[in-house]
């Protein structure tokens, strides 16, 4: 059983994963698994807690991808700014953030796992960015200069939850970036495209092999 310490959730990643390069963001490294089902069942058996959530933390989901290139190819967008990434998961794109500059970054997410998950990136990639798994849906928005959320609207219920706390975000001052691949429960009208990319990835995670992957922002007030 992994103990709820950091040190134990940080060696069960590195027994499960490999270190490797995300095919769209390849001048970063992560830890990532290479099939869903085998590190989720024994996700599932080390905590004793069956019908936890997929281990998001262990793969480099496509939105995640598109905003993290989205940053790395526009480091203004970020630089010296405060960036909070909501829905780390893997922290791809908080690291894509500390790589292009931004002065402090906020990585959250209420799987503590993407805390240790997030720590050894990180410091693979030669960055720092603090972690919470506080949700931060219980409370107003953070004073933030950008906040990047990738992936986020996979569940009907949460997807409404959450970008009505984006849409609060913007209209308190913050600039908000939303890396999404085409889910179904993510709404295209009342946002504005910045860019498209086409993302490869697996169809074990996705239903095709190449998702076209959009970075989209709230408009101007």
């Amino acid at each position: 059983m992994i103990g709820a310490d950091p040190e134990s959730r940080r060696a069960f990643i590195l027994q499960h994963t490999r270190l490797q390069s995300p095919p769209h963001t390849p001048e970063l490294k992560l830890y990532l698994a290479d099939e869903i089902t085998p590190i989720w069942r024994l996700t599932e058996e080390a905590l004793q807690e069956i019908g936890l959530p997929p281990p998001f933390w262990a793969f480099a989901w496509a939105g995640g991808q598109a905003l993290a290139r989205y940053i790395l190819d526009h480091p203004g967008v970020v630089a010296g700014g405060r960036v909070v990434d909501f829905a780390s998961g893997s922290g791809i794109v908080a690291i894509a953030a500390a790589r292009a500059g931004a002065r402090q970054v906020l990585a959250a997410d209420i799987d503590s796992f993407c805390g240790a998950a997030l720590g050894l990136n990180a410091g693979v990639n030669g960055v720092v960015a603090d972690f919470t798994d506080q949700d931060l849906l219980d409370h107003p928005p953070p004073e933030a200069d950008l906040i990047l959320a990738g992936d986020i609207c996979y569940e009907k219920p949460l997807a409404a939850r959450v970008l009505a706390w984006l849409e609060a975000a913007a209209r308190r001052g913050a600039r908000v970036l939303i890396g999404d691949p085409g889910r179904t429960y993510f709404p295209r009208e009342g946002l504005v495209r910045l860019a498209e990319y086409q993302v490869p990835t697996t169809r074990e995670l996705e239903d095709m092999e190449v998702k076209r992957t959009a970075v989209w922002t709230f408009p101007p007030a």
